[in-house]
């Protein structure tokens, strides 16, 4: 979103047509007035905050066998969790997120090991405690395999869902993500069912909807069969003038919905 600050971005999106924006502060500007800012957004702009992630280099690493950094990026996640519990909006995280050196072309779907799977589980439920008692949720999010060596596929983000069994976990389906790892993308929404909190839009190109060569009518109408009532959340680049492609792309969705 271009503005230079989180209020005039919001104010923007209100005037293309949209209700919601996803915050993604980095680290280092995450301080008291940044926070305020946030809190009080929905009552100055009327765009809510559906969406907070802080991020530094560190996101990603909240498995890594590095202790330092794994601790450094789990207490990362745990203020991320803290500030949607203030606010009502979702989190997500991933066993692993970056690019993977060297690219994983010849092995793809790798399985987490039991000890893996047992660790992230245990990860994933203490996040959840510092969310419950509020309208937030930490969702598991599907992500490429040039991007995470684990838990590609809606289905094995599902089985770790299940396992953790907390009502405020959940998954995150990326349709960009979906587009690399899913034979059929509407198939695999409907197969997460309720399980699905939130919902990113990139087109196989991670450009805007419409931009690649997804089927954005057979997404939808997957959508509405699960009953989704939650935000779809760009999460891709623009091309052009975002002045005018981001307009453009709020009539795209809202003719398609």
């Amino acid at each position: 979103m271009p503005g230079d600050s989180l209020t005039e971005k919001a104010e923007k999106l209100a005037r293309w047509g949209y209700e919601a924006i996803a915050v993604f502060e980095p680290l280092e500007t995450w301080n008291d007035a940044s926070s305020a800012e946030l809190v009080d957004l929905e009552g100055r702009t009327g765009v809510k905050p559906v969406e907070f992630v802080l991020q530094d280099e560190v996101y990603g690493k909240a498995m890594s066998l590095d202790p330092a950094l794994r601790e450094q990026c789990r207490d990362m996640y745990r203020r991320s969790a803290e500030v949607c519990a203030e606010i009502g909006a979702v989190m997500e995280i991933e066993y692993e997120y970056g690019s993977q050196d060297p690219l994983p072309l010849f092995d793809p779907y790798q399985q987490l090991t039991a000890d893996q799977r047992d660790a992230f589980v245990a990860f994933y439920r203490e996040l959840l405690i510092h969310v419950e008692g509020s309208r937030a949720r930490v969702l598991l999010e599907p992500i490429n395999r040039y991007e995470s060596r684990y838990l590609n596929c809606v289905i094995d983000n599902l089985a770790v869902i299940e396992e953790a069994a907390h009502p405020q976990a959940g998954l995150l389906p990326d349709l960009f993500h979906l587009s690399i790892e899913e034979g059929d993308p509407a198939a695999s929404l409907r197969g997460a069912g309720d399980q699905v909190a939130h919902v990113h839009l990139g087109d196989s190109n991670r450009l805007l909807p419409g931009s690649g060569h997804l089927d954005w009518p057979s997404i939808i109408e997957a959508l509405r069969d699960i009953r989704y009532d939650g935000y779809l959340n760009l999460e891709c680049s623009t091309e052009g003038d975002p002045e005018k492609s981001l307009p453009a792309t709020a009539r795209f969705l809202r003719d398609l919905l």
